[in-house]
């Protein structure tokens, strides 16, 4: 009896603890995810000069991601740089620098503020709608279909959703800080009286090479992000309706948590490259 007592004994102690169990496997899923999304961004780019090129369907896409979504934007855009310019005039008047306020919001929108915040709406309309359509096309088995049709499915429904994606967004981005420098125009003639000619010769005398470029670059690899994101979780989602929803689902957390991440890199860069 007292043997077996002690061979009970060792094997509970040789066990590990559940919730350990439960954190070494979760850090495992998170590095076989990062692999898996690593040789999905390593096919893409392997698919991306290899021919048949599809350049009706990129078009398409083009034309689904960037037109279809520019409505959104603009109105997003304009109401950004209204309620920024609203929120912004008090503070400045209390130090007497309300006319810094165009310059200001300019800065502030087209190094920052416009390319995250399209970006993110971006990854909520255009990621989430990747993702669902593909694993929608897997559930069905479009993608089977094509495989058996002699089309490579990577190349029609992978390849041409990301280039779109990178793509368009900086034109969108482009096309919000537009609007959204339109609404910081209205925004201080709520309180004031300034003519569009001296409102825009004060923008573009603050605005420098180093606001503009790396705010343009950063949206290409955001674009990028987002769309590989949603083809990745899209194309390897699970059977079923549930995984349909979680891959939209997922594709949004996780591309606008990427989004985040890549404008801080980009952020140290830019003050570290550009002084």
């Amino acid at each position: 009896m007292e043997k077996v007592a002690d061979k009970e004994i060792k094997d509970t102690e040789a066990e590990p603890a559940p919730h350990v169990n439960r954190h070494v496997q979760a850090i495992r899923g998170y590095f076989v995810e990062v692999a898996q999304m690593t040789r999905f961004t390593g096919r893409f780019f392997k698919e991306v000069v290899r021919r048949p090129y599809e350049w009706k369907e990129l078009g398409k896409q083009c034309y689904l991601v960037g037109y279809k979504s520019f409505p959104l934007v603009a109105i997003t855009g304009f109401i950004m740089g209204l309620v920024l310019t609203i929120q912004s005039r008090p503070t400045l008047a209390e130090f007497g620098a309300e006319s810094w306020l165009p310059a200001m919001v300019a800065v502030s929108i087209i190094r920052e503020i416009g390319p995250v915040i399209t970006a993110v709406i971006f990854a909520g309309k255009v990621g989430s709608g990747i993702g669902a359509e593909l694993a929608s096309m897997k559930e069905t088995e479009q993608i089977d279909a094509m495989e058996v049709s002699g089309i490579n499915p990577f190349n029609y429904a992978v390849v041409t959703r990301i280039m779109a994606s990178t793509i368009m967004l900086p034109i969108l981005v482009i096309a919000a800080d537009s609007v959204a420098l339109y609404g910081a125009f209205v925004g201080v003639n709520i309180k004031g009286d300034v003519s569009m000619h001296l409102f825009f010769l004060q923008v573009f005398g603050k605005l420098d090479f180093s606001d503009i470029f790396p705010a343009v670059i950063k949206t290409v690899f955001f674009g990028f992000a987002v769309g590989l994101v949603g083809c990745y979780k899209g194309y390897r989602s699970d059977k079923g309706t549930v995984g349909v929803g979680q891959a939209a689902n997922s594709a949004v957390v996780i591309g606008s948590l990427v989004i985040f991440l890549m404008d801080m890199i980009a952020v140290q860069l830019t003050s570290l490259f550009m002084k």
